[in-house]
């Protein structure tokens, strides 16, 4: 299982609208959308889980995509960290 954040989503879009661009990749298992409490808009962004194949292949897809006239941006939440032990030697 993979957990995806796309962010840069326009505010009118619904979790049907994201929906929507994701299923063609493969089953959501899991959206997750914040809104703001006052307005009840999505606040820019949303997490979805997929398994790992098919949540790659979205992200090829989509990132850069034009979705309601913004650039989505679509990255895996948990990338793999570079590098060795990292710190400094003392």
């Amino acid at each position: 299982m993979k957990t995806l954040f796309i962010g840069n989503i326009a505010p009118q879009a619904t979790e049907n609208d994201i929906m929507n661009l994701f299923v063609e990749f493969g089953t959501v298992r899991k959206l997750e959308m914040p809104r703001d409490i006052f307005t009840g808009k999505c606040r820019g962004f949303a997490f979805i889980d997929m398994e790992g194949h098919e949540a790659r292949a979205a992200m090829a897809a989509l990132d850069g995509k034009t979705f309601m006239e913004n650039s989505l941006k679509v990255r895996d939440e948990n990338p793999k960290k570079k590098g060795g032990r990292g710190g400094r030697r003392r």
